[in-house]
């Protein structure tokens, strides 16, 4: 790092060692995470269950309990990360660093105001919690030390130095195969996306064909499917890494495997053995690009509200009605459709999924195929698989593709496949948001104010250094719901709090490179305005952070396993 403004100031406890505080200060915050649950309970519980009403009343607690639990858990992330590189030599400065100053921020964010959205802050005393949990916390020795010390002028600065060459810390694999996985993942990124990717959205086109034959040659598609079905039998810590390598060249490409994931987990997940032998081969192989249908409009997560309707008649499905916001559809092979099979039950009870097969379609032709047509909805980002509107009307779906080959399951099969599809896209923020500090981390050298590199000034270095911080505990929370999936657990909560964090972690990245970029940053022509408007949908799609953090919320306050 060039210039003498980014000196640290002296005696700022820059050079304290603050691992012997962090179990003490993680124990204490778990105690008000603890203390907030046992206030929150009764507040939103009639004859001792959890009420609906209630706790729509009282969203803004329930939420904020959400994030306080992200934190807990990221902070678990971090110093279980750190502890297992100690174990092997890999603890380094820059490593020791990002987890003090993780653990400097959100514990005083946990004191002082957790961070919602960017106009809603949640406070310990919005939880209902007594004054005395509150100041327990607040007052606790390990707490104020590391809150002190872990985020000090002098730990910024060392940890920007650190990192201004582009190496953001070690990512903890275990696995030899997982570095390599990584390795060739990042080479392909940069050498066929990242230089065309900008191409790619300005003139709003679909990701070049021969991107997607490439990574289906690379097993992309069938990344976590079982060997017997043709896929590479890998976990999804390495769909993970996958994903991260080439979101962080482009959420687009990132995304191509997305529809792959869901569609290979609802087959292998619900699908009769003939659906299996049939559909997984050719989705692994890339040969059916499946796309998901389930979204419809002035609809979004109430699934169970669903009007899209399929009759049986002569061994025919006949699907009609709407969907919206439907990815890669005119190129998709093979839709998966959320519909109802059964009028008289209204809920998620009458509800089944098609495995529906249609052709490709071309740019002149995007929906060659009776009783389907679709209308393209022009988009800010998030642009290479171009997003539909999609009306059925007689759509015939052979009666062997009702996934399971038993109505009323759909539902409950798509809720098998939330744990992957969030991890997934858990994952996406992670790569976008690496991309987001690697675009600010290049400005910010090549541009030159008063004489200076951009970033020798403490505000530009500790927003890149706070990016390279944060962008770690996102990838340490997918990466644990990708183990945790892994080993055959539930994860459902693990899925939700990575996807929940790293959608704000990639779009405060976004917005923050942009930031460093001045007005250059509002220019189409950088990539850093494109990343801005990706970034955006991570909170929106695979479950709002609305949705997610009420989720959440719930399975905390029920007590469940």
């Amino acid at each position: 790092m060039a210039g003498a403004m980014i000196e640290p100031l002296a005696d700022d406890g820059s050079s304290a060692d603050l691992a012997p505080h962090l179990d003490s200060a993680l124990a204490a915050a778990e105690r008000l995470r603890d203390a907030a649950i046992v206030a929150l309970r009764p507040v939103v519980s009639r004859e001792g269950r959890i009420d609906a009403a209630l706790l729509e009343r009282e969203q803004n607690a329930a939420h904020g309990l959400a994030w306080f639990e992200v934190y807990v858990e990221g902070l678990w992330q971090m110093l279980g990360w750190s502890r297992r590189l100690e174990e092997t030599g890999r603890l380094g400065e820059r490593e020791g660093l990002m987890r003090d100053w993780a653990f400097a921020e959100y514990l005083a964010r946990l004191a002082g105001g957790v961070p919602m959205s960017q106009v809603e802050y949640v406070r310990p005393a919005d939880l209902y919690m007594d004054d005395a949990d509150i100041l327990a916390f607040m007052s606790d020795p390990a707490v104020r030390t590391v809150i002190r010390e872990g985020g000090s002028v002098g730990r910024r600065a060392r940890l920007a130095e650190l990192v201004s060459e582009g190496h953001t810390g070690d990512h903890g694999y275990g696995d030899e195969t997982l570095q390599m996985v990584q390795e060739q993942f990042r080479r392909f990124a940069a050498d066929k996306v990242t230089p065309f990717a900008q191409g790619w959205h300005d003139r709003d086109e679909l990701i070049p064909i021969e991107i997607v034959d490439e990574l289906a040659e690379l097993g992309v598609f069938g990344l976590t499917l079982p060997e017997e079905h043709g896929g590479l039998g890998m976990g999804k810590e390495a769909m993970c890494i996958v994903t991260e390598e080439l979101s962080r060249g482009y959420i687009g490409v990132g995304s191509l495997s997305t529809r792959s994931e869901i569609a290979g987990e609802l087959v292998r997940l619900g699908g009769t053995d003939a659906q299996k032998e049939e559909f997984l081969p050719k989705i692994a192989s890339g040969e059916i690009l499946p796309t998901a249908v389930f979204t419809e409009p002035d609809i979004g997560s109430d699934l169970a509200s669903l009007k899209t309707r399929a009759e049986l008649a002569d061994g025919v499905w006949r699907v009609t009605g709407n969907k919206n916001w439907i990815t890669h559809a005119a190129r998709a092979d093979m839709m998966t459709v959320l519909c109802r099979t059964n009028p008289a039950e209204k809920g998620y009870k009458g509800l089944s999924m098609l495995l529906a097969r249609k052709p490709r379609g071309t740019e002149d032709a995007p929906f060659p195929v009776d009783g389907l047509d679709g209308s393209e909805i022009g988009v800010l980002g998030y642009r290479g698989m171009k997003e539909y509107a999609l009306s059925f009307d007689g759509f015939e779906v052979p009666e062997a593709d009702l996934l399971g080959g038993v109505q009323g399951q759909g539902f409950k099969q798509l809720m098998a496949t939330f744990e992957s599809a969030r991890i997934q896209t858990a994952a996406r923020a992670v790569g976008v948001a690496a991309c987001a500090f690697d675009l600010g981390l290049a400005y910010a050298h090549e541009r030159r104010q008063f004489g200076s590199e951009l970033f020798d000034f403490p505000r530009v270095f500790q927003k890149l250094a706070w990016m390279a911080t944060e962008t770690m505990i996102a990838r340490q929370l997918a990466l644990h719901a990708a183990r945790q999936k892994d080993s055959d657990r539930r994860c459902d909560l693990e899925a939700g709090l990575a996807k929940l964090l790293g959608a704000q972690v990639a779009f405060a990245a976004a917005d923050n490179a942009l930031q460093i970029h001045g007005g250059n940053g509002y220019a189409r022509e950088y990539p850093i305005s494109r990343v801005l408007c990706d970034a955006r949908i991570l909170n929106i799609f695979e479950g709002a952070a609305e949705i997610q953090a009420q989720v959440i919320a719930r399975r905390l306050l029920s007590g469940a396993n």
